[in-house]
């Protein structure tokens, strides 16, 4: 049973399991300067951990609203409060992947703060001086849910592709996050494939379920996002990634923003395309295909 008042599955392969350098990089009051060697993580890897983009002071005000969404203090309406690992019908006690699509939209004194504006800074060093917020989402695996397994997948995959598709999707960790509990693992260099890996919806209809599953290869080498409190992973949004359950005793919980081009955002929303999982369905059908 899942306690919320407290605080095909993607297979093992060999991983590298060294410590991420640390960022020369830090935080200058709203700004976060990003290094040569961080951006250039960004382009050749398609992903980059930056450490401590956020104080322990911000991110306690953070994490108190996330567990306010969990205990679902804070509704949030139809599927956008869901479990990323099962049929819409699941019921809450037996989530394993708590998911909460838009929680800016339903709480809006959460809209503008400090990780939307820092993030939206470092977003604009990587990839140009348009970007605007497209979507945020909460997601925590609660402790012992060794299914919380989040299938590999490319984030285009889930979206309309424009002529503009520049992402800067941040994964910020509100616990220790390692493979234990389920941290992120991403495959270098998979962004730069010239198209997207086949995806299948994971229960063979989106609307039983919104997720898709992609395909991993033998040859794929993925490298665990070991984050501490306050650390960020940023990614492309054709890099493929995907992370296992969470076989530990705490939570592994994140806060996620993403930036794309203004043009690419305003293209989503004249087709109907929000982020919601209540998006009509016939939208989500006509997303993420290429050519």
């Amino acid at each position: 049973m899942v306690c919320l008042r407290h605080g095909r599955a993607a297979r093992p392969v060999p991983l590298h399991s060294g410590p991420m350098p640390p960022s020369p990089s830090g935080r200058d009051g709203p700004r976060y300067p990003v290094g040569d060697a961080d951006r250039a993580a960004f382009e050749r890897d398609g992903w980059v951990v930056l450490r401590g983009l956020l104080a322990p002071d911000e991110l306690d005000a953070l994490t108190r609203i996330a567990m306010r969404f969990l205990r679902r203090e804070i509704p949030v309406a139809g599927r956008d409060f869901c479990d990323m690992t099962a049929d819409y019908e699941r019921p809450l006690e037996q989530f394993s992947i708590v998911n909460v699509m838009l929680p800016r939209r339903y709480h809006p004194p959460l809209a503008g703060n400090v990780y939307e504006r820092r993030a939206a800074d470092v977003a604009t060093q990587l990839c140009g001086p348009d970007m605007e917020l497209d979507y945020d989402q909460f997601v925590a695996k609660p402790p012992g849910r060794a299914d919380a397994v989040f299938h590999w997948h490319q984030d285009l995959a889930y979206w309309p592709v424009t002529p503009d598709t520049r992402t800067a999707s941040f994964w910020l960790a509100l616990d220790v996050t390692d493979l234990d509990n389920g941290c992120v693992q991403f495959v270098p260099g998979s962004h730069a494939e010239p198209r997207l890996r086949p995806h299948a919806p994971l229960l063979g209809d989106r609307q039983r379920s919104h997720t898709l599953v992609a395909t991993l290869r033998d040859d794929d080498r993925p490298v665990p996002a070991r984050l501490q409190p306050g650390d960020v992973s940023v990614h492309h949004e054709r890099t493929l990634h995907g992370s296992g359950g969470n076989t530990s005793a705490r939570w592994r919980r994140g806060y996620v923003v993403a930036f794309r081009a203004r043009e690419t955002v305003a293209a989503e929303r004249a087709m109907g395309f929000t982020h919601s999982h209540n998006d009509r369905v016939d939208v989500l059908r006509r997303v993420g295909r290429e050519g």
